[in-house]
């Protein structure tokens, strides 16, 4: 797969930030109280983040590393002020749903996050799609939880009826309790899919992972496979033989302690 179909493969899903990374989560569980609603605070959220990485992108040479983030968001902010003007302007019905939701994309940890630990770091091509593939990773998301919880909570999916008359709603999907509720739901469902796959012998390793296994360009300074590789033979803390202790390097090594206590004896 070339890089940038791998990018915006590994934001739908396997780097997919709301049912994987688990970003985002506060205007995930408050805007989604419709299919509509989610999808124009996914796209809205993919614009910024496709152009801002691609901004950082071209400055990232220029920015100096002491103001890198107080740079990104200013950029950020560039770019969420244009949007919410342009919905205020052609959109109102949408700029009122997601009401002060839109300006506080500007500290989507999302957006933010990906300025820092890819698109400062890459060229511009890859950075676009990047953003690219993160929000629709996110519009999709938000997209099913919406669609989920507007079709229980109303019996309506994009306000068209589902649901037969006879339904009684269940107006507790459409509160903040019910976007929980689906949230684990879909991500349930995501760990049954990967479990499954996983026994039927396919190799689901990196799906729901967040691991693309590409070190050099990873920001989780905690990543076990970073860290713990027993394969690894180089770098500072990824060979195997640091991880022996003192009693297995003694337990290999008898001859050599033995002969240290007797030059000890000797030269008493």
């Amino acid at each position: 797969m070339n890089r940038a179909g791998e990018r915006v493969y590994n934001g739908l899903i396997k780097e997919n930030p709301t049912f994987v990374l688990m970003l985002g989560m506060c205007p995930t569980l408050a805007v989604t109280t419709s299919a509509i609603n989610g999808l124009g605070m996914g796209l809205t959220t993919a614009v910024v983040l496709t152009l801002s990485n691609m901004i950082i992108s071209l400055l990232r040479n220029i920015i100096p590393d002491k103001v890198r983030i107080p740079a990104f968001i200013v950029i950020i902010a560039s770019f969420v002020t244009m949007i919410q003007m342009l919905l205020q302007a052609y959109i109102p019905f949408l700029y009122n749903a997601l009401g002060i939701y839109i300006p506080l994309i500007v500290v989507n940890c999302i957006i933010l996050g990906r300025a820092e630990s890819y698109a400062s770091k890459n060229p511009v091509i890859p950075s676009i799609f990047d953003g690219i593939g993160m929000g629709l990773g996110f519009s999709f998301a938000l997209t099913c939880i919406g669609a989920v919880r507007e079709l229980l909570g109303a019996g309506e999916i994009f306000g068209i009826a589902i649901m037969p008359e006879s339904y009684v709603p269940m107006s507790i999907f459409v509160l903040a309790p019910g976007a929980f509720f689906v949230l684990a739901a879909l991500t349930a469902l995501q760990n049954k899919l990967r479990i499954n796959g996983e026994k039927k012998g396919k190799d689901m390793s990196k799906v729901q992972s967040g691991c693309s296994h590409d070190c050099m360009s990873c920001g989780d300074t905690g990543c076990n496979h970073r860290f713990y590789d027993e394969t690894a033979t180089d770098g500072p803390v990824g060979k195997a033989e640091e991880k022996k202790t003192v009693a297995e390097k003694t337990a290999e090594q008898p001859n050599a302690v033995t002969d240290k206590e007797e030059k000890k004896e000797e030269e008493v």
